[in-house]
């Protein structure tokens, strides 16, 4: 993480105030929150609408906090406090990252896309690591705050980082992608999400293309090749950089020649190598984001016999494809962390492919930011519903309750349940539970359905 004089701070972000005095004092780490403060940190206090964190800044010094910044628009600055006085402490924070990044030898995967960005992180990272010192986007830190506080916590001898980029509408991509200054990218798929914000699916490729913008000359682009607007986008790009595809399709770079699903992940072939590679990881889509993953590790120099090491020790982040147990000994995929048409698709294929249950039933919650035609989006996917490979299904929400409706016409009305009340999915659920049934719960991040989760695992 960043360790720097106040001097040295004060020439990588533009300082108002005289910090002459306090020019020694060394910052070890940077945080917005109080309640965390490490010693050494340099505390970065930001306004939001319910707290001002200008008002724990003496609290943070006291707990151990090298030095705070101030913004310069709030009155009463701390005297005799290792104070630096700012314009913006957002800025600030975002500045101080940019020049840090521009200071480390370090190299930056950046990995965005509707679906499968934190999966395809989190396997890249694995991948590297087998080679390389790898650190990676921890948590949800992918955007404007999250991901300068991640440039700012990695260590100086760091080979590579691994830096996931999200965003809400355009512009933002763009943003992170200067800040970081990849060396390769990935762009993991186009789906509907954030329609509401970009209106179309042509504005989310385009969106997500920015981060194009940022990538060092002649370096490596990694695309779904099986995506039109990703491909016709990337022919009209004029710079000078490196693309390789990936996907399902054999026109692809790379692409999977033979697909087995084993317990608890699949094993698969490429065209790039004979080796069989393990995968403990659920679903096909997840092979996909594999391959991106692997395309960058070659890029990296790491052979392709030698990647089943990386891909047998992936940790995905909690509530993706996580499978669990129940108190009644069923199966419950816990994928509640995001959804989208795309992957909830996924996820019901993956559901109605497995082996082995004699009852499988979706849970599945509200998909949220798909704009105008979220009602139709909702009722899709409930008429798209298999009734030879699922039994029942629950929803959850105003929206879950159209894909009800469009499950009644196939599933049947009587195997369908249309739920506004939390307490009462899970207490009618739980009738059906035994060691013979698969669950899958999936959901928006806003419907918290890991609560669902939690209740019929506990005892």
């Amino acid at each position: 993480m960043i360790k720097r004089s106040l001097k040295q701070v004060s020439e990588m972000i533009s300082v108002l105030n005289d910090v002459t005095p306090f020019a020694e004092v060394e910052i070890n780490g940077v945080t917005i929150d109080s309640r965390n403060i490490a010693a050494g940190n340099l505390f970065v206090p930001l306004k939001g609408e319910r707290a001002d964190g200008h008002k724990y800044v003496e609290e943070s010094i006291r707990k151990g906090a090298a030095a705070a910044l101030w913004q310069s628009d709030v009155p009463n600055p701390p005297v005799d406090l290792p104070i630096l006085i700012v314009d913006d402490c957002l800025i600030a924070l975002q500045e101080l990252a940019r020049n840090y990044r521009q200071q480390l030898p370090v190299k930056v995967v950046g990995i965005t896309g509707s679906n499968g960005k934190t999966t395809t992180k989190d396997m890249t990272a694995s991948l590297l690591s087998t080679h390389y010192k790898v650190q990676k986007t921890e948590g949800n830190y992918n955007n404007h705050i999250g991901l300068p506080l991640t440039v700012l916590g990695l260590h100086e001898d760091t080979n590579i980082a691994v830096l996931e980029m999200g965003m809400s509408g355009r512009g933002e991509i763009e943003f992170l992608t200067k800040l970081a200054c990849p060396d390769a990218v990935v762009i993991t798929n186009i789906g509907e999400s954030h329609l509401l914000d970009l209106g179309s699916r042509e504005g989310i490729a385009e969106a997500k293309l920015e981060i194009l913008q940022g990538l060092h000359e002649g370096g490596l682009a990694v695309l779904n090749g099986d995506e039109p607007l990703l491909m016709e986008r990337i022919n009209q790009h004029k710079g000078n950089l490196q693309v390789q595809t990936f996907g399902r399709n054999e026109t692809n770079d790379i692409f999977p020649t033979e697909i087995i699903q084993i317990g608890q992940g699949n094993r698969f072939k490429v065209n790039k190598a004979d080796t069989v590679y393990e995968l403990p990881v659920l679903g096909t889509h997840n092979i996909l984001n594999a391959l991106a993953s692997m395309q960058i590790a070659h890029y990296f120099s790491i052979p392709f016999e030698e990647m089943n090491k990386g891909l047998a020790g992936i940790k995905l982040t909690n509530m993706r494809m996580e499978l669990v147990e129940g108190q009644h000994g069923e199966k419950i995929i816990n994928d509640a962390y995001n959804a989208s048409p795309t992957s909830m698709m996924a996820a019901i294929e993956l559901v109605s492919n497995l082996k082995g249950f004699e009852r499988k039933i979706l849970v599945l919650g509200d998909m949220l930011e798909l704009g105008p035609q979220e009602e139709q989006y909702h009722l899709q996917i409930g008429e798209g519903l298999d009734p030879s490979k699922i039994d029942y299904l629950f929803t959850y929400g105003a929206l879950g309750s159209h894909t009800a409706r469009g499950a009644g016409k196939v599933l049947g009305k009587q195997n369908v349940f249309a739920f506004n009340d939390k307490d009462q999915l899970i207490q009618e659920l739980k009738k059906y539970l035994d060691a013979n049934t698969l669950v899958l719960v999936k959901a928006s991040r806003g419907m918290k359905l890991e609560e669902i989760v939690t209740a019929i695992q506990n005892r």
